[in-house]
């Protein structure tokens, strides 16, 4: 007997939209689902924190021709308030937009992600969420005479009462090594309900920040705190790390480039293929110009420069490295 595939549900994506950057990379990221899946039967949001509460200054899109472009793109801005993080910690913005959503099963993707694949390649199984593992071993620091890493992990989920902590270790790597441990990059994660895995991640994060173990007291939480709470909620709701079915997340179906010259520098020759056609469209050229990296990295070609400097087969391993390059050779831009 084989066993069943998940059975694959309609879905939302949500992503984050503010003025500045994160408004280009939203352009991006839309027309690249419009053009990949042109028959998605979901909803892209895009959630826009509005000034109040924990933004003391208005973060909302102001240019009309972008909140007009994304319109047409296909995108709703969803407006919601951030209460608890706001302006001092901007990746909490994915934390309480989760709240804004409609409660139905949903996708997770930071704005700086291009949709380069059929989203029907991937098996997703909405009960049991997980998380992209495409991360380096940022937290939690090994401290010269302080507790190992099984003993700050294991900290956190004794704090919330979570069992199962033996359960979620990786058996193949070596005692104390960070991959060991359930720990992801919190570009993109999903679950059956926002509202629900919302709550929860909001209830963590913030005794993370407000109320951390005794033993977590010299570690730094900022900016790491979204993705120390993510395996959290996740193993709470009973997922864990992505199997092969989610093998097209950071693979052929989404690709989470962070920065233009870190895409030119070591993506897929899809990757680049799909930026560079959506952003040949006249009507999004016209808007994508007037910000500098775009200009700099698409239209005149400094993308191409970075992609010469690296060979896509023999990456240096961490990402440090890569950007030594690029700012040696003045192509890092953000």
């Amino acid at each position: 007997m084989t066993d069943q595939k998940p059975v694959r549900q309609v879905f939302n994506i949500v992503a984050v939209v503010q003025s500045g950057r994160l408004q280009y990379e939203a352009l991006l990221l839309a027309a690249s689902l419009r053009a990949t899946n042109p028959n998605f039967a979901g909803k892209l949001y895009l959630a826009e924190p509005q000034q109040g509460g924990a933004w003391s200054r208005s973060p909302s899109v102001t240019d009309p021709a972008v909140r007009a472009m994304l319109a047409e793109l296909g995108a709703e801005i969803l407006p919601f308030e951030a209460v608890h993080f706001g302006q001092n910690y901007p990746h909490g913005n994915k934390i309480e937009a989760l709240a804004a959503l409609p409660d139905e099963p949903f996708l997770f993707l930071d704005t700086d992600t291009l949709i380069t694949g059929d989203f029907d390649a991937v098996g997703f199984d909405f009960a049991k969420p997980s998380a992209s593992r495409r991360r380096e071993g940022t937290w939690p620091a090994q401290e010269l005479y302080g507790p190992d890493l099984a003993t700050s992990w294991k900290s956190l989920y004794d704090a919330f009462g979570l069992d199962g902590f033996e359960q979620t270790l990786d058996g193949s790597q070596p005692q104390n090594y960070w991959q060991r441990f359930m720990y992801f990059n919190a570009g993109w994660f999903f679950h059956t309900s926002p509202k629900a895995f919302g709550q929860r991640f909001l209830e963590y994060a913030l005794r993370i920040r407000d109320n951390r173990p005794e033993v977590l007291e010299c570690q730094e939480i900022f900016p790491w705190l979204d993705q120390i709470a993510l395996p959290l909620v996740i193993h709470a709701f009973g997922g864990g790390r992505p199997g092969p079915e989610l093998a097209g997340l950071d693979g052929t179906v989404t690709c989470h480039y962070r920065t233009l010259p870190l895409l030119y520098a070591r993506e897929s020759d899809r990757v680049v293929e799909v930026l560079e056609d959506v952003a040949s469209k006249q009507e999004l050229r016209r808007i994508l110009r007037d910000y500098e990296p775009i200009k700099l990295m698409i239209y005149q070609n400094r993308g191409r420069k970075v992609r010469a400097l690296f060979d896509r087969e023999d990456l240096p391993r961490r990402e440090q490295a890569i950007r030594f390059v690029l700012k040696r050779e003045g192509l890092w831009l953000r």
